[in-house]
């Protein structure tokens, strides 16, 4: 088994939405993109969205999510795995990245996706538990990830349209 390591935060200053991951696969890794496998559906339902193409470059694409408002990282900061899969990483070498900093210079976040379970649970338990009181908005989608084959393009499109919603403030 092999150490990894995330990428840094694809954020811009006005960004209200993160999307989680756990840690990049190994084509995402030898290529240094977010998402790179070309069978993961996440550009190319995130170019639907937001009426992007996603075979735009790769720094096109960041730049569409940049001007969304979306900024893009992984809850784990790295671990160690053997392959791609979340199911293969060792629970002991979990490192999550550091979301105190990031919400402390992001805070116009208020909504946190999470691009599948692991990432979801693995920040659960690693990551909130340490943030203390965050005023965001979390929310589980389905992993876009091609090792994903039970939902099919157009469930998981539907599923993802939520990031397209308006935000909804309670008076309450």
């Amino acid at each position: 088994m092999s150490r990894v390591h995330s990428f840094p935060p694809i954020v811009a200053q006005h960004s209200r939405i993160l999307i989680l991951g756990s840690m990049p696969g190994v084509e995402s890794l030898r290529k240094g993109e977010y998402y790179a496998h070309p069978r993961n559906l996440f550009w190319r339902i995130l170019g639907t969205l937001l009426e992007f193409n996603p075979a735009l470059s790769y720094t096109e694409r960041v730049e569409a999510l940049q001007s969304a408002g979306i900024s893009v990282w992984d809850v784990l900061q790295s671990c160690t795995r053997q392959g791609s899969l979340d199911s293969a990483i060792e629970a002991a070498s979990i490192m999550p990245n550091n979301f105190s900093v990031f919400y402390e210079k992001n805070p116009a976040i208020t909504r946190v996706y999470f691009n599948g379970s692991a990432a979801e649970q693995i920040y659960r338990r690693k990551v909130l538990p340490a943030l203390g009181d965050h005023a965001v908005r979390y929310m589980r989608l389905p992993s876009t990830s091609p090792a994903n084959a039970s939902i099919n393009y157009a469930g998981k499109l539907d599923a993802w349209r939520e990031i397209s919603q308006p935000e909804v403030y309670s008076l309450g």
